[in-house]
């Protein structure tokens, strides 16, 4: 009994002590600090593990390039100061995610957030941030139920990627312009026949943002396009079989797959593979990462998808030499390429270190006012007018976007990519596969 009591009176002292200890922990903002605290939000964990991985690779790269130059200017303090990564694994889940935030705020005291991947997850801490005003650059969470939200106070939060009605624009742009009047011309189709498109979404903000954005627009333009399936699907789901099964009886003539990376694959294997469908699917930008193309083998043939940043397919011009530069110190350290939301992280840590600079301070609001009137030159993922900036409404910055189609390559024995559109950027011709067969009413 004594040896319990003692082992009982050692524990509460512990713990007071580290009670104690959190409580005598200075603000960043109180006291002169020796580094710059940058929480990286990221699911390491969870379904979107993969992607989280990819994050965390490439904000640390960015982060100890920045540091090997001499870290980061400050000229309140009159010195340089390195910068510290402070993991935030939202365990793929808004519980996850809320708790990891706080973490990193409350207890890591970080001066910047960066990273944060699903509008489901990000959606769910965006209060917390509000109430704590650290600026917080995210390059996922694509929905503008997320950047747009009038509930709370966003003013702390920018927007490093294109929101769900850019890529859907991009997506609808090519599918009409080319793939559209292609297969017209393979199977001798009327010009007025309307294009059949089936929508397979993930069930969350995201989802549903592409989803309401695709419709939006074939409204508005009154595109030839007709919508012939809407099928939901929950985040993380691996089996797809009675939704491409649903889908196969409309006919379609391409599927818009909204997913995650480890969705798509078994979506795409068992839709040529189980379901026989001989459709060409069409996924979005943050599907582009080396997984994908390992992962889904010969059945990601002929697909396409839309992209700002793609591992094996650099844009000629003004930012490939960057590209390349990023592409293989990320294969020389960690043995591999990074994907799109990694090359997207890695550029908002180089945000958040030129608001700073430019701030000359930790000060959090001035860092924010620094963001809010950024004009940083475009890094690798090509920006509207060459410069990274964010709109003055909802802080979201503009890129170039363009679309690939895959082709199975002898050597790797995995899918490549080639730009197809737009003319621009375009370093090949969309091709009809031979596999495919058109829908029909």
């Amino acid at each position: 009994m004594r040896s319990n009591r003692v082992a009982f009176l050692v524990l509460g002292a512990l713990l007071a002590a580290l009670v104690l200890g959190a409580g005598c922990t200075q603000s960043p903002q109180s006291t002169a600090p020796g580094e710059i605290r940058i929480g990286v939000v990221a699911s390491l964990t969870g379904p979107a593990s993969t992607t989280g991985k990819d994050i965390w690779q490439s904000a640390e790269l960015a982060a100890e390039e920045i540091n090997a130059r001499g870290g980061v200017p400050v000229r309140e303090l009159g010195r340089s100061l390195p910068i510290r990564l402070v993991p935030g694994d939202d365990e793929s889940t808004r519980e996850g995610g809320m708790k990891a935030v706080t973490k990193l705020i409350t207890q890591d005291q970080v001066h910047v957030l960066v990273g944060g991947y699903s509008s489901a997850v990000v959606s769910a801490h965006q209060a917390i941030v509000a109430d704590s005003k650290v600026p917080y650059i995210i390059s996922g969470a694509s929905s503008t139920a997320v950047s747009r939200r009038t509930d709370l106070d966003t003013s702390y939060m920018f927007f490093h990627r294109p929101n769900t009605d850019d890529s859907a624009e991009a997506s609808i742009q090519f599918l009409t312009e080319v793939f559209r009047p292609a297969i017209n011309a393979k199977f001798g189709f009327p010009d007025e026949r309307k294009l059949r498109l089936a929508v397979i979404y993930q069930d969350s903000p995201f989802g549903k943002g592409q989803l309401e954005a695709v419709k939006g627009l074939v409204a508005e333009k009154g595109l030839p396009v007709e919508i012939v399936a809407e099928e939901p699907f929950k985040m993380g789901e691996s089996d797809f079989r009675t939704v491409l099964t649903s889908v196969k009886a409309k006919n379609p003539d391409v599927i818009y797959a909204v997913t995650f990376l480890n969705e798509l694959v078994p979506l795409t294997q068992q839709a040529r593979r189980d379901v026989g469908l001989a459709t060409v699917i069409m996924a979005i930008e943050n599907n582009d990462d080396p997984d994908y193309y390992s992962g889904v083998g010969v059945y990601g043939d002929g697909m396409v998808m839309e992209s700002r940043f793609s591992p094996y397919a650099v844009p000629a011009g003004s930012t490939e030499a960057a590209t390349r530069k990023f592409l293989a110190d990320f294969d020389k350290k960690y043995g591999g390429f990074a994907g799109m939301m990694g090359a997207a992280t890695y550029e908002a840590v180089y945000i958040a270190a030129a608001a700073i600079e430019q701030a000359g301070s930790l000060d959090r609001a001035k860092i924010r006012d620094a963001l809010a009137s950024a004009k940083i030159p475009q890094m690798m993922e090509i920006m509207k007018d060459g410069v990274i900036s964010f709109s003055p409404e909802y802080r979201e910055s503009k890129f170039e976007l363009y679309v690939v189609q895959l082709s199975m390559d002898k050597e790797s024995g995995e899918p490549r990519p080639t730009i197809v559109w737009p003319d621009a950027l375009k370093a090949g011709e969309f091709k009809v596969p031979d596999w495919y067969s058109p829908g029909s009413p």
